[in-house]
């Protein structure tokens, strides 16, 4: 397996941390019933001596970790909004995509769900939480919660939201998932020498001056000169991409604009880490330091082997789904987001696993971008 194409899994995940916070990022993986991979055997001592021996005619080499994964998969990336700068906050779900790859692991769908989006969040008994319709996003705060206590669990957040997610998609076995923030990802982008990317529309920072440096937080909102990213190809450098990818403020969609430019953005990433001279194990180990303590795997498959088994996903094989809605309410206050009816329907078929004739029916959905 060639070097360049490990960074698929990890970037794809890494990706995820254009939304808030700053911290650590966490690989949950869960639902898959293959059995674990089985450890290496040590390497003999330097004393023990070594017999040769004929291998039987039956022998054969044994197969990498991941070769029995072949597909369907659905992944879920969850971008983390810690806010850790405000007391109390409760670790919010901020950016939701799923990835959905295709039987052979060639092709797949990567769409995202708004954080807003009102659904039914079962209960927890872990968390304590009684359950009822809220936004998608409380879900990863409510199951964090630790009953008694001032510490939270997330990937108990993380449990619940999939649930959340599995019970209004129809998507009910998720195999592995990543919860990620800011972490090492404009370091990343920085070691790639910068991405390419076709900005569709003009996009202004609430939180980044045009040197970059953070805005002054006055009144419980942001003063002073923005960064302007504007119509056209344009090379960003790390904190453009993460500051771009991260806003939804003034524009006209609001986070169905964001949503989409972080679908952009996953694609850039890819196609440039998978461009460059991977090959070199040097560069590559400075990549993946680049990524600073991002990724900390917690049971089940171990990243390596969804990388082994994406290794021939390249970002031409990947289908962006735009997905949209409108906002619900009662008696005048803001509720959340629901879906349209289009866009339900796109859940219905990678349920039934009846997409690409879904997309052929809407091609609208196809986001090109």
């Amino acid at each position: 397996m060639r070097n360049s194409k490990i960074t698929w899994a990890v970037i794809v995940g890494v990706v995820i941390a254009v939304l808030t916070g700053v911290g650590v990022a966490i690989a949950v993986n869960r639902g898959s019933t293959s059995p674990a991979a089985t450890p290496a055997p040590a390497a003999p001592s330097a004393s023990a001596p070594v017999l040769e021996t004929t291998p039987s005619p039956s022998a054969s080499a044994a197969p990498s970790p991941g070769a029995d994964l072949t597909g369907p998969l659905d992944l879920l990336l969850v971008g983390v909004d810690t806010r850790v700068s405000i007391p109390d906050w409760q670790t919010h779900a901020d950016a939701i995509m799923l990835l959905h790859v295709e039987p052979g692991l060639k092709s797949g769908y990567l769409y995202s769900l708004p954080r807003d989006l009102r659904v039914q969040i079962p209960a927890d008994k872990k968390s304590g939480f009684a359950g009822g319709k809220y936004k998608i996003t409380e879900a990863m705060a409510y199951g964090s919660r630790v009953p008694g206590k001032k510490t939270k669990n997330i990937q108990n957040g993380y449990e619940l939201l999939a649930k959340a997610i599995g019970n209004y998609t129809g998507v009910k076995t998720i195999q592995a998932g990543a919860i990620l923030n800011f972490g090492g990802l404009d370091k990343l982008v920085d070691k790639l020498g910068g991405i390419d990317l076709t900005i569709d529309q003009k996009v202004k920072s609430k939180h980044r001056k045009p040197d970059g440096t953070m805005r002054k937080l006055s009144g419980g909102d942001y003063i002073g000169p923005q960064a302007v990213y504007l119509p056209g190809k344009r090379h960003l450098t790390g904190w453009q991409a993460i500051d771009y990818a991260r806003q939804r403020y003034g524009l006209p969609n609001g986070d169905y604009d964001r949503q989409r430019h972080q679908r952009q953005l996953v694609k850039a990433i890819l196609g440039k880490a998978l461009s460059a001279d991977l090959s070199d194990p040097a560069k590559l180990e400075a990549l993946i330091t680049a990524l600073g303590k991002t990724l900390i795997t917690v049971g089940g498959r171990r990243p390596v082997e969804y990388a082994y088994a994406l290794r021939n996903l390249q970002p031409a094989g990947v289908t962006m789904v735009q997905l949209d809605g409108s906002g619900v309410g009662s008696g005048g206050g803001y509720l959340g987001e629901q879906l349209n009816a289009e866009a339900r329907g796109f859940l219905t078929a990678v349920a039934k696993g009846k997409i690409a004739p879904y997309l052929k029916a809407h091609p609208k959905l196809v986001n090109k971008g």
